[in-house]
């Protein structure tokens, strides 16, 4: 029983985020954000062809979505904490060493992605039911991407003696706790908070049918939700402050607000349009069709195309 408690008295760290295999070193970090993609592009890309989509289309949107998110993220990173990169002239790219700030790899990826969609010629309504469509697996991402801190020892809080307390090397400790040993794992805690958005985010597309794009608002007030209650209240690292909030608080306050009022607004539009009967979409022959994805604007011209060559064959083709 003594043996049980010893267990479950800390949570340790690993001793180093590096895998060597021969020549080539590994950095743990990197393979964690690398699982996230793969995970967020598999459920967003299911969710996208139920919808009507095609994965070469939401393949490509999202290679630029990937990179606009890692620019946007190490940005941000480096605009509000640049006394804290490594000195050397590569610190601005020492992106293996974490500092990768998730407002900025949210802001970089939509607009990445949006521009993206545009090029590739789908139209505004697509490129929002797009939004939602992905965003259960950006949250999924960021959840396993979040393993990637408990590798470089980072993104843990204030100390405490609770059974599941991080364990952290006195490198990685801030000098004013360096007697501490335990921390609470912010890390873990995110993780399982963003897995629970997974299912919540799943279970209410499947049973409100929200208009697009109120399902990527939900996504932001549940992340900011826990950034400006518990997760900012718990850190430690070097934040700048104001008034004696994190910088984040104010963040996650503002972004909080702004997608609370879009999904009201967003809502109430869809509520107001439902209450207007419209006629059912007509086929080509005239007959009410079911829902689908309308054709991008760059593929229109050989959908058009072939149309007309079976309009005009059936003009000059009797049949019996």
């Amino acid at each position: 029983m003594a043996d049980v408690t010893l267990i479950l008295a800390s949570f340790p760290s690993p001793s180093s985020g590096n895998f060597d295999l021969g020549p080539v070193t590994l950095r743990a970090y990197g393979i964690m954000i690398l699982l996230g993609i793969i995970a967020a592009t598999w459920l967003g890309g299911r969710r996208w062809v139920a919808r009507g989509g095609d994965w070469d289309g939401m393949f490509k949107v999202t290679i630029w979505v990937v990179a606009g998110g890692v620019v946007g993220a190490r940005l941000y990173h480096v605009i509000t904490s640049f006394d804290r990169l490594p000195d050397e002239w590569w610190g601005v790219f020492a992106i293996w060493r974490g500092g990768l700030g998730i407002w900025g790899a949210v802001a970089g990826g939509v607009l990445a992605g949006w521009w993206a969609a545009r090029r590739h010629g789908y139209t505004r309504a697509q490129r929002f039911s797009m939004m939602d469509a992905v965003i259960p697996g950006v949250l999924l991402a960021q959840a396993i991407g979040r393993w990637g801190n408990w590798f470089n020892q980072e993104l843990f809080g204030s100390p405490s003696t609770l059974p599941w307390a991080l364990e952290v090397d006195v490198a990685h400790r801030p000098a004013a706790y360096a007697t501490a040993e335990t921390f609470h794992p912010i890390f873990l805690y995110e993780s399982i908070w963003n897995l629970i958005g997974v299912v919540g985010l799943l279970w209410l597309d499947r049973r409100a049918k929200l208009r697009a794009p109120a399902l990527f608002c939900v996504y932001v007030m549940w992340y900011t939700l826990a950034r400006l209650t518990w997760e900012e209240t718990l850190r430690i690292d070097p934040s700048h402050s104001i008034l004696g909030l994190r910088l984040n608080h104010y963040i996650a306050i503002g972004v909080f607000l702004v997608a609370a009022a879009a999904f009201w607004w967003i809502v109430r539009r869809g509520s107001e349009r439902a209450g207007q009967p419209s006629p059912p979409a007509q086929g080509a022959m005239g007959h009410a069709s079911g829902p689908r994805m309308d054709v991008p604007r760059g593929r229109r011209r050989s959908a058009n195309r072939h149309f007309s060559i079976s309009r005009d064959f059936t003009k000059f083709h009797r049949f019996p």
